[in-house]
């Protein structure tokens, strides 16, 4: 149990934290042993908290936060506040689906910064606002973020690629992570399974929250999916790809000075080019990246990866040689 909290207002304070840091919710006693208070005192705080406008509900004698309505407060000091819209702006530049939240936490953080900068934070979020959003992808990552917040299973209907095989999956998010060529995903338990899977939001079409709960196992280690700079890699237990590539003379102290993969292996060529070894799950996600190397790189392996950007240039010679004629 912990200390009696006797201040009233840092008692109501810890038990919106505790409603806030618990998206199953919590009944009454579990609230009191935390404040160290008996459970009328709590039924009284919980009472004063909707009257503040705190959004409690409950239901089956357990009280929760309605997330669609409650407003969190932080405090952040000016260079924060900027660190955010920085990374905010960074992450709507190559996102491949737009996210209109994205836009009211921009319109929200104009207030916490003076002019000329709130002026130019209030443009960007205008500008935002007029790119296209696929209702349908924000519903299913709304649903998504949900079961996370709430350690509940989502029902996920999609597919492995763009044009790849359906499938319908139980899943249970350990957390989401973006790339850096625009994607997001999902990373979690496939319930089936049992085994740790990556789902591309963008490829899925529908998804439903199911009553299922589940907690994320404390012995996850979640830097494998962290550790690259393309973003996460396979799902586990799937074999790895090793993929070799060959850089030109003039970025090859740029390639040394910076880790790619925790896999990586750098070896110098006789011909001052270098070579950048990794071992990845899926290589179609470095296909942007290799692409704005240009002529600077060259894939050696795997064949299926060379053979699709030799194709590209193909491709490529083919519409300028026609633009020129």
């Amino acid at each position: 149990m912990s200390a009696r909290l006797i201040n009233r207002g840092e008692r109501l304070t810890a038990i919106e934290r505790l409603l806030f840091r618990n998206g199953r919710g919590l009944r009454a006693v579990e609230i009191a042993e935390s404040c160290g208070v008996d459970r009328r005192t709590i039924y009284r705080d919980l009472d004063t908290l909707e009257k503040l406008g705190i959004p409690v509900t409950q239901e089956d004698g357990r009280f929760f936060l309605n997330r669609d309505y409650y407003l969190a407060s932080v405090r952040m000091n000016f260079n924060e506040v900027v660190a955010l819209f920085v990374a905010a702006r960074a992450y709507t530049r190559s996102a491949e689906q737009q996210n209109p939240h994205i836009v009211s936490a921009l319109n929200k953080l104009c207030a916490a910064l003076p002019e000329p900068l709130s002026s130019h934070v209030d443009y960007i979020a205008d500008w935002i606002r007029g790119n296209p959003v696929d209702r349908n992808y924000v519903q299913i990552l709304e649903t998504i973020i949900r079961g996370w917040v709430e350690g509940r299973t989502v029902r996920l209907w999609g597919s492995v690629s763009k044009q790849g095989e359906s499938y319908v999956r139980d899943f249970r998010t350990y957390f989401v992570e973006p790339t850096t060529t625009g994607g997001l995903y999902t990373i979690g338990q496939d319930a089936l399974t049992q085994s740790v899977k990556m789902l591309k939001i963008e490829w899925i079409k529908r998804a439903k929250l199911l009553d299922d709960e589940y907690d994320v196992p404390e012995n996850f280690d979640r830097r494998p999916y962290l550790e690259n700079v393309w973003g996460v890699i396979g799902d586990e237990g799937r074999e790895r790809t090793r993929v070799v590539l060959a850089f030109a003379q003039d970025v090859t102290s740029l390639i040394r000075e910076r880790l790619w993969h925790t896999s990586q292996q750098i070896e110098i060529l006789p011909d001052k080019r270098c070579t950048l070894t990794v071992q990845v799950g899926d290589w179609r996600e470095l296909m942007p990246w290799l692409r704005s190397w240009g002529t600077q790189v060259e894939v050696l392996e795997p064949q299926g990866l060379r053979q699709q950007l030799a194709r590209d240039a193909v491709q490529v010679a083919r519409l300028y040689a026609a633009a020129a004629r």
